[in-house]
């Protein structure tokens, strides 16, 4: 019998690995650049990660879960909308099962945040957790009871592709997305959506952290588009609690780290709650950028 568990993070530039034992400490990471576009070879260094964890814990045939930038269909058990592509129409986690020897599970990264934070982070404690990701893009994963909630069609909390609600029809038009719509929440919720806000108005490109500084600093334009997007945040947060009602909002992403978030973003929330009303904690996840890794790690139960 073992507590420890490995978990592998499969991103577009690197793939890293975490092996942790049942009080959730870290024993061994590392991490190596991921190859694009050859699905062999993510299938064999992936089998090379795992195999310096089983080294680094003196064992074997350890359980392995695994955070994907996509999803795999139930319907077909391939994989569909990762933006590492090579990764589509494969079926990724029967291949990867087989060539470790063993059952591998696999999930969104999204689904991995909210389990990493459901069971030793920010949602500890709580059955119904939503974490979402306000980065480069903006997406969110869902965990029940410390185990992510998938969906049949394996898009539970795929939040970024909806309309941002109680927005205008120009408003929505000015933000194509990259999914082919047009006004997705990822357009103005995720980091690039609000530099995306600062340009529109000023016609000027600047990183999110300047926008933040600016307005620190009493610049007025950079004021006005932080409090739109808290705004707009509340909004987006408004309608996951209208329908699912979380007991806690956990926010990762390079934007989860601007402060006024947890202060402003509350007050906002009774506006736009069926209800009139607002009790949902909002808050920041606890490993940062490390709960992709270690929510993989916590896919499977101790065995």
């Amino acid at each position: 019998m073992t507590d420890f568990r490995i978990g592998i993070d499969l991103g577009g530039t690197k793939t890293e690995v975490i092996l942790l034992n049942g009080n959730s400490q870290e024993l061994f990471r590392t991490r190596i650049p991921t190859v694009r576009d050859d699905y062999s070879a993510t299938l064999r260094d992936i089998a090379g990660l795992v195999e310096q964890a089983e080294a680094a814990a003196g064992q074997s045939n350890l359980p392995v879960g695994i955070g994907i930038p996509g999803t795999v269909s139930r319907k077909t058990g391939f994989v569909k909308n990762a933006n590492s592509t090579w990764l589509n129409g494969k079926p990724f986690q029967k291949d990867l099962s087989e060539f470790l020897k063993r059952d591998v599970k696999v999930t969104n990264d999204a689904n991995c945040l909210a389990v990493s934070e459901a069971t030793d982070g920010a949602g500890r404690g709580y059955d119904l957790v939503f974490a979402g990701i306000l980065g480069t893009g903006c997406g969110a994963g869902v965990a029940y009871k410390g185990q992510p909630v998938v969906g049949p069609n394996g898009v539970a909390g795929e939040w970024g592709h909806n309309p941002l609600a109680w927005t205008s029809e120009a408003d929505l038009n000015a933000r194509p997305c990259y999914c082919g719509k047009a006004g997705c929440q990822e357009t103005f919720l995720s980091g690039t959506g609000l530099c995306l806000s600062y340009q529109l108005i000023t016609e000027e490109k600047l990183k999110g952290h300047e926008i933040v500084a600016l307005a620190e600093q009493g610049d007025a334009v950079a004021k006005e588009v932080l409090a739109n997007y808290f705004d707009q945040l509340a909004r987006g947060l408004a309608t996951i609690i209208n329908v699912m009602d979380p007991d806690v909002i956990v926010l990762g992403g390079g934007a989860s780290n601007i402060a006024a978030i947890y202060t402003e973003v509350p007050k906002l929330l009774p506006h736009y709650v069926f209800g009139r009303e607002c009790d949902t904690p909002i808050v920041p996840a606890v490993h940062g950028d490390s709960s992709g890794v270690r929510g993989a790690a916590w896919l499977n139960p101790i065995v």
